[in-house]
This record gives structure tokens, C-alpha cells and sequence, in this order.
């Protein structure tokens, strides 16, 4: 467990006990660097007690293998995860140990809890560890843990915990210039009470030896020649709009912009009563997710999740609306032509050049492995069923899986937490050796030797592009982005790597400042951060005095069914909403499958997917135990 000569140079203030920001690159020992100042602080600070807090459920159980390496059985340590099932509450087995690895989010629930089993103040510790830290803006769990510690540090009523951040991409936060640039590092460095952000300086070139970028090769193709599946579908599109008249709404089909602009016109119009247009607007995301997967892999899997859509709407709808009636009977009219013409559909150029890379790095006998990003779930299903369907991929030896992300959405299904676990065991071990994965894996999952990583079409920024490149750590790693020539993603991409050199300047311009320049810089955002959540904290407590719980009314988004009131709701450990009204089951019908959720609760357990008995609408789901609905 030596540590490197840039190790030691980073870790020195921690070790003097200032607060501080380790920036290393992916795969050179962050994590490492972070156990060896956790052990320290125990042996050196009187009744020290470290929590680690990780943002991925799958980092708990990676962290505590190296941190227990680091420990070596001389301190008890925990670990704690949102699906462990029953177990002794959080501020209990905090006491009880000297350190503990947990999500943020369990963290962030033990700090509201009013059990005391439960409850843990932020001063029980002497030591604060932030994995992945540049999550902590705005209103992430970081950040909200974090604006607890600032409040605590205005006051001055108690000492607080030594703060120690760990981030291989702290990013520009959107800025495109250097001033806006040093403008979010400095705010990330005050978000986080940080005397410095450390770099290696003096064993830099040590650092840049070790951790030689990989090669990045961009596989750029044609887009395809005709398309007569995808211009059917904006077809089908263009007659939604004319019928609902939606001149709000860009035409720009298949992009994420289109997405965010139908996601948010849905949501206004849930929230304005217009029944019709929030109708129109869902099925038009639905068109512009098929475009999306049609742009991604093929037209036959594009129709698939069209087609599930509108056979789970026949099926559940106990009441179908005008608009839905007619939105069926579009689809119905162009169906059989879209089925057709999906199988007629030209291979994707993508796939083709996807086909040429796996073919070209599986030839190998040097047992490689490989990730493909992609940007959704379904994407990453319909990549799956492609890599193993593939008549070119038969000859070589590939065992692919698909690596997703564990919340549920309506739109698709999910991995429980110990799925992942397992396909990251088995891809660590060599079982399978390609991930078809969505951003789940970009962050801190350790593979060592993955020698093959490709994003597939992806429109993301430059942290993940930082994180992902970060996954090819094996000697002549294969790193390449495919994507269509001209495409939006080609050009995001080509400014993510601008972005990445304003974020090393930035963070560089940060470091050089005049340490009383920068402190009192950090004071004056931190106090200015405290006033806009204090001020925001005032506007929602003005809200809710203004709707009183028991006047404000709940309602079916779909037929805009009276279901109950703001006081028939309770919040369950900090994060789950219940309705506690024994009425409240008059106004749904439960599915008899259970919703897989892999976990335990003290006094419910999830039951079955739960409809509006009225319309058919589906919600969430039920207890079947308590009668409540979440």
C-alpha cells in the first residue's frame, strides 16, 4: 500500500489537517491517496471518526475493499447501502465504528431523522471524504450535506469535520470562457471549505509518465443514404402538430433539444388542466424516442418500443380520451407500412463502424475487454440484442452484458443495485468482457484492464467525457467516439475537449492566486450561497403557508380524478412520499407483479404497480402491507 512520490505531494495539507481537493486523473490512485489520509487522521486525532461519502451505490463495497486494505483490521469499519434490507440505524452503527463508507443520500436521510437510532450530526465526525466532489453544486445531496457544514461553520458552535474532496474532472460548469470558468472552480472549492485544490506539481512528470492519455481515434461514418422508416415517422410527427397546432414547438425531430422542449410542454400542461395537449405532447416524445433509438441502433427496435407503447396503452387504458383515440388510430394507420419498412430499413453506418471496432479489438488473443456508452437505457437493451444477434460478431469470442442504471422510469425497466454488482464481478473476472452500459459506470467503477471503450453517438459534456475516457486504463488502450459526420454530437464532443484544456487553465489560474485573494474570495461566495438558500427556504415555506396540505387537492394527471389532499401525505425516512388515507385505495387498481425494488423497509415493502381505476393511468406503487401509495 506505498503511496507514489505525486501521492505524498497532494495528500500533504490533508495530512496537516486542511481542507482540500485532490484533482488526479482517472486510474492513478485518488482513492488510495484518500485511505492513506483517512488512516492518518485515526491514528493521529483524538476520537477521529471518517465517513466516505460515494455517489454510486457500487462504489460503497469498491471503496471499503481499498480502504480496508489501507486499515488493515486495526479500526472497525461499515459500510452502508440504500438495499441492504434491515439493519441497525445509521447514527447507531456510526457510533460504533471509526469509519464509515456510505451514499450521500443515506447520509443526507440520518441527518433529518428525528429517531434517534437513526439521527447523526454532522460534528460526530472528524474527517469528511467526497468522492467524486464536483457533484457538489446547486442542489445535489452533496451540496445540500455540504450547506449543513457551511451553516454549522458561520455559527462556530462545535468543531467540524476535516474536509477531503477526490475528482478526476471538476469541469467549467458550462462556461465557455476562462473567467466563467475560475468562476465555478472557485465556487466548487468554496462549496467544498477548501484551502486548495492540489495538483502534482513537482512529480508532474512522474504523474504524466504513469498516466499517459489514450489515443483517441474518431470513427466518423455517413449518415444513411435514405431513410424512408425515420421520414415516415417525422411524417406521422408533423401530423400531431398540425392537429394540436403546436407552433410553441420547434419541428427539429430525433434530438434531446426536441425531448426537453415535449417533456417540459407535458409538464405545463399537466399542471394548466389541458388534458389533450399533455396527451399530444406524451406521444410525441414517444415518436422522438423511436427516432433516437432509430438514429442509435435500428428501425426494428425503434418500431419495438413504439410498438410496447401503444400495446400497454390498449391494454391498461380503462378510459381512453378523445385525443388518445385519435392518436391510436394514427399510429394503427401507419403501423403494417412502418413494420415493413423497418425491415427494409439500410444497416445503421454506426453499427457498421461499432461491428468493425469489436471485430478488429476481439481478434486478439490478449483477452480484451471493452465498454460501449451509451445515452439510455433502452439504447443500451437494443445495442445488447444487437452485439449478440450480429452475424459478423459470431466469430469472435465477445460475452457481452448490459450495465444500467437502478431507478425504475415508466418508459423502461432497471437493474436492482446487486445486478450491477454482479455484472461488474463477472467483468472484473473475466466472465464477460463488453459492457453495453449507460453513464452508471462512467464514475470510479475500477477495471484495470479494460482496453476498450467506445461512445457510441453520445451528446454529453466534458466531465463525462473525462470519466469515460478514464475507463481504458490498459497499455495500447482503444478509445474511440462514433458518431455521424456533421452531427451534433460530433461537434459537442469536439468542444468537450476545448472544455477540458479551459478547465485545466482554470483550476491552474485558481491554484497560482494569492492565498488571501482566494480565501477571501471562498468567504464571500459561501456567504452569498447561504443567503440565496436561506432566501429560497423563505419563498417555499411562503408557498406552503399560502396552499395550506389539506386544501390542495390531488389529481389523476390523465383524467383529472379528485384522488385526495395534501394531508393525506406523509414523508417515510426522509425521502418517501406516502398517501396514509385509508380511502385512498378506492381510486386504484394494483398489478399483481411486484415492483422490483431491492430493499427493505421497517414498516411497508413495496407491492405492484398501481393504475388510476378510473382511466387507467399508471402511477407508482403500492404497500400492500399499510394500504399506502408512494
Amino acid at each position: 500500500m506505498e503511496l507514489r512520490p505525486y501521492q505524498w505531494e497532494v495528500i500533504v495539507p490533508a495530512l496537516e489537517g486542511k481542507n482540500i481537493i485532490i484533482w488526479l486523473p482517472t486510474g492513478t490512485g485518488k482513492t488510495r491517496a484518500a485511505a492513506y489520509v483517512a488512516k492518518r487522521h485515526l491514528e493521529t486525532v483524538p476520537g477521529a471518526k471518517v465517513v466516505v461519502l460515494v455517489n454510486r451505490v457500487h462504489l460503497v463495497t469498491q471503496h471499503s475493499e481499498e480502504f480496508g486494505r489501507m486499515l488493515d483490521g486495526h479500526w472497525t469499519m461499515t459500510t452502508l447501502r440504500g438495499d441492504m434490507g434491515p439493519r441497525a440505524g445509521f447514527g447507531h452503527l456510526a457510533r460504533g465504528h471509526d469509519l464509515l463508507i456510505c451514499t450521500a443520500e443515506l447520509l443526507q436521510m440520518a441527518l433529518t431523522s428525528t429517531e434517534e437510532e437513526e439521527h447523526v450530526e454532522l460534528t460526530a465526525f472528524t474527517l469528511l471524504v467526497v468522492d467524486e466532489c464536483h457533484h457538489t453544486h446547486k442542489d445535489t445531496v452533496y451540496n445540500v450535506i455540504l450547506s449543513r457544514y457551511l451553516e454549522l461553520k458561520v455559527h462556530r458552535t462545535q468543531p467540524l469535520p476535516q474536509v477531503l474532496g477526490l475528482t478526476a474532472s471538476p469541469g467549467t460548469g458550462g462556461a465557455s470562457k476562462l473567467d466563467g470558468a475560475i468562476d465555478h472552480i472557485l465556487q466548487l472549492c468554496a462549496n467544498l471549505d477548501t484551502w486548495r485544490i492540489m495538483s502534482p506539481e513537482r512529480y508532474r512528470s512522474q504523474l504524466l509518465q504513469l498516466n499517459q492519455k489514450r489515443c483517441k481515434q474518431y470513427d466518423l461514418c455517413h449518415r444513411r443514404s435514405q431513410d424512408p422508416f425515420g421520414d415516415l415517422v417525422r411524417k406521422i410527427m408533423d401530423q400531431i402538430h398540425d392537429h394540436m397546432e403546436m407552433e410553441e414547438l420547434s419541428r427539429d425531430f430525433g434530438t434531446q433539444t426536441y425531448e426537453q422542449q415535449v417533456v417540459e410542454l407535458s409538464q405545463a400542461a399537466a399542471k394548466a388542466g389541458l388534458q389533450e395537449q399533455r396527451v399530444h405532447a406524451l406521444h410525441l416524445r414517444r415518436y422522438n424516442d423511436a427516432l433516437l433509438i432509430h438514429d442509435t441502433v435500428r428501425a426494428v427496435d425503434a418500431l419495438d418500443t413504439l410498438q410496447d407503447f401503444y400495446d400497454r396503452e390498449r391494454t391498461t387504458k380503462a378510459r381512453i380520451l378523445h385525443a388518445e383515440r385519435w392518436l391510436l388510430a394514427l399510429f394503427d394507420e401507419h403501423k403494417n407500412t412502418l413494420a415493413r419498412l423497418a425491415t427494409q430499413s439500410p444497416e445503421n453506418p454506426k453499427l457498421e463502424m461499432l461491428e468493425n471496432i469489436l471485430r478488429t479489438q476481439f481478434r486478439s488473443p490478449d483477452s480484451p475487454r471493452g465498454i460501449i456508452f451509451t445515452r439510455t437505457r433502452q439504447s443500451a437493451r437494443s445495442l445488447l440484442l444487437w452485439v449478440q444477434q450480429q452475424p459478423g460478431l459470431q466469430t469472435v469470442d465477445i460475452r457481452p452484458q448490459m450495465l444500467i442504471g437502478a431507478g425504475s422510469s415508466s418508459q423502461s425497466t432497471h437493474m436492482t443495485q446487486r445486478d450491477q454488482e454482479e455484472v461488474i464481478r463477472r467483468f472484473r473476472a473475466g466472465m464477460l468482457n463488453l459492457l453495453v452500459a449507460t453513464s452508471v459506470v462512467e464514475e470510479g467503477m475500477d477495471i484495470p484492464h479494460c482496453n476498450v471503450v467506445v461512445r457510441y453517438g453520445l451528446l454529453t459534456n466534458e466531465i463525462s467525457m473525462v470519466q469515460a475516457r478514464g475507463r481504458a486504463r490498459a497499455d495500447q488502450s482503444v478509445y474511440s467516439f462514433v458518431a455521424t459526420e456533421g452531427s451534433r454530437e460530433l461537434r459537442r464532443e469536439l468542444t468537450n475537449e476545448m472544455l477540458e484544456a479551459l478547465m485545466e487553465q482554470a483550476v491552474g489560474a485558481v491554484q497560482k492566486m494569492d492565498q488571501a485573494e482566494y480565501q477571501a474570495k471562498i468567504r464571500q461566495l459561501q456567504l452569498a450561497a447561504l443567503v440565496q438558500r436561506a432566501a429560497r427556504a423563505d419563498q417555499k415555506e411562503q408557498v406552503r403557508q399560502q396552499f395550506p396540505a389539506e386544501h390542495v387537492r390531488l389529481l389523476c394527471v390523465n383524467c383529472m380524478e379528485a384522488v385526495g389532499h395534501g394531508s393525506d401525505l406523509r414523508k417515510v425516512e426522509g425521502a418517501h412520499h406516502v398517501n396514509v388515507n385509508p380511502n385512498f385505495s378506492i381510486y386504484y387498481a394494483v398489478s399483481r407483479d411486484p415492483v422490483p425494488i431491492n430493499r427493505e423497509f421497517k414498516d411497508w415493502k413495496p407491492g405492484g404497480t398501481i393504475r388510476c381505476r378510473n382511466c387507467g393511468e399508471s402511477c407508482l406503487s403500492a404497500s400492500p402491507r399499510a394500504g399506502a401509495c408512494r
